[in-house]
């Protein structure tokens, strides 16, 4: 899976500009922009307000609250100069993007209060493409951009929303602008940057549905694996989330997580659920590990963080974990995480962690 977001911010800002620079002689103060309550001079300012302010807090790591800046037009500033901005903005959000390391995270209230690279990219190209809509429909455009870059953002910010019969019509829809047979109208939504936990030598990196389907296919889901550390059960368990995202029955919090060591950036197993809490509150839990990371404590101390977090919500009342007879090393990492062995069969051990 090769690098993605500053080329797609790239693209996404290069069509819109395209589209709207044919009608930069309208006046757009007095149109309003599809569904919104802005004018479509007003929104496309807006357009230019989130790329800088996405860039700004990718470049400068803010972990705690936006970067208190803005960014404001010249008095007298036309159309022409408006989308002069947003290609700007646009290209300082590319080089953000291109230059932030991998495992960089800031600061982005929905829904665990931080997104990565990535998670910048697909909301800077999102805010493009859906305030595009909004403005071209204002002013009588026809518009539709890439199927690819549509399933691009949804794959990565909207992974509880289930894929409908195009790409594009569904993110219209999942954004409360469009209707889609058979699905109610949305009228409230928020886009879902993954949930990173982190403990004092690793940090649980929650799998995208983007991610899941090219660990399917045999990539590396955009993580930098250490020597042999991609196993079988990963890609699995990719699987398992990608046709979970398919069916419309994925809860992003309860599918896998890529275990990343902090000193190196290298990811060195995989851990997560087999799927949400069932209506008792039980949910199963799976893990594996790169031969060359085991014996050092990093399943037990992933698994310690996973169970806290989990257990500390009121859907989970109880987890659970099977480990084969023979696998006398899982068995150990379940016990030191806590795990009591309830029953047993000829080939496997069944354990719970109760809250």
């Amino acid at each position: 899976m090769g690098e993605w977001g500053g080329e797609q911010v790239e693209e996404a800002v290069a069509g819109a500009v395209a589209l709207l620079r044919t009608v930069t002689d309208r006046d757009w103060e007095k149109v309003r922009a599809g569904r919104m309550e802005w004018s479509c001079r007003r929104t496309a300012e807006h357009i230019a307000s989130d790329l800088i302010a996405y860039a700004g807090q990718l470049a400068g790591r803010a972990q705690t609250a936006y970067v208190p800046f803005e960014i404001t037009l010249d008095e007298g500033t036309d159309n022409a100069g408006a989308l002069d901005v947003i290609e700007t903005t646009g290209a300082l959000l590319a080089a953000a993007v291109r230059t932030a390391p991998r495992e960089a995270r800031a600061f982005h209230p929905y829904p665990f209060r931080s997104a990565n690279r990535e998670g910048f990219a697909a909301m800077g190209v999102a805010e493009v493409l859906l305030h595009t809509h909004d403005i071209a429909e204002g002013l009588g455009l026809a518009y539709e951009p890439p199927a690819e870059l549509c399933e691009d953002v949804l794959t990565r910010i909207f992974p509880q929303v289930q894929p409908g019969p195009a790409p594009w019509p569904t993110l219209l829809w999942a954004t409360g602008r469009g209707d889609l047979p058979g699905r109610a109208p949305v009228t409230e939504w928020r886009w879902h940057n993954n949930l990173v936990l982190p403990t004092e030598r690793l940090t649980l990196q929650g799998v995208t549905p983007a991610a899941a389907h090219d660990l399917r296919l045999g990539g590396d889901g955009g993580f930098a694996w250490i020597d042999g550390g991609l196993f079988e059960g990963t890609r699995e368990a990719a699987g398992m989330v990608a046709k979970a995202y398919e069916g419309g029955t994925h809860r992003p919090e309860w599918g896998l997580f890529v275990l990343v060591r902090r000193q190196d950036g290298q990811a060195i197993g995989g851990m997560g659920f087999h799927g949400a809490p069932d209506e008792e509150g039980r949910a199963e839990v799976g893990y594996d590990l790169a031969e060359t990371a085991r014996g050092q404590g990093y399943a037990t101390e992933a698994l310690r963080a996973l169970s806290a977090w989990a257990l500390a919500r009121d859907d989970v009342r109880v987890l659970f974990a099977r480990v084969d007879r023979d696998n006398l090393p899982s068995q150990r990492v379940v016990s030191r995480a806590g795990f009591v062995q309830v029953s047993e069969d000829e080939e496997q051990l069944a354990y719970e962690l109760r809250g």
